[in-house]
């Protein structure tokens, strides 16, 4: 039997009409991909560490700047005040009024800087016994109530509101 050459041939197609199945990678292959991943993760991972150590050596770095230069704008304030007593004590004169001027001008001037840097002075005269602001040297009798500072003996001074020295006082006993 021939065939026409008009009519269409047909191919024979394999009984089993799924596409072929992938072939499933050998150990090999697999093995490499995994160590491939692996070592992906090792410098990631060296990366991340890596980073972290500079991360916490320059924080280290800027602490410690910080510590060493933490007072340079409150020193250079103070430069100043140095420098008043300096030229008052290069002065030679016998005039007490203008040596007690030129004091009174210093202090005013270190008053200042306090104040810039918000030091503020604890002079608690008349007031009660406070442990947290007040140390109390001695207690006298006294027509004030008991706990009462009668005496300041040398003032205190706080810093943004922590204290840096308390005030020295002497404080009123109870009446018996």
């Amino acid at each position: 039997m021939e065939q026409n050459e008009n009519t269409p041939q047909t191919e024979q197609q394999p009984a089993n009409t799924e596409a072929p199945a992938e072939a499933m990678p050998s150990m090999e292959e697999m093995l490499k991909t995994a160590e491939l991943k692996a070592q992906e993760h090792y410098d990631a991972w060296m990366y991340a560490k890596a980073e972290g150590e500079n991360i916490r050596r320059r924080a280290a770095e800027d602490v410690s700047k910080a510590q060493k230069f933490a007072v340079e704008r409150f020193s250079n304030e103070m430069l100043a005040v140095k420098d008043s007593l300096e030229a008052g004590m290069a002065v030679q004169t016998d005039n007490i009024e203008s040596f007690k001027s030129g004091m009174e001008l210093t202090l005013k001037q270190l008053s200042g800087v306090f104040d810039k840097f918000n030091i503020k002075e604890i002079n608690p005269m008349g007031e009660k016994l406070d442990p947290h602001k007040h140390q109390a040297i001695t207690m006298v009798e006294s027509e004030q109530p008991a706990n009462t500072v009668i005496s300041v003996m040398q003032k205190g001074y706080s810093l943004n509101d922590r204290i840096l020295r308390p005030a020295l006082v002497m404080v009123a006993k109870g009446k018996e």
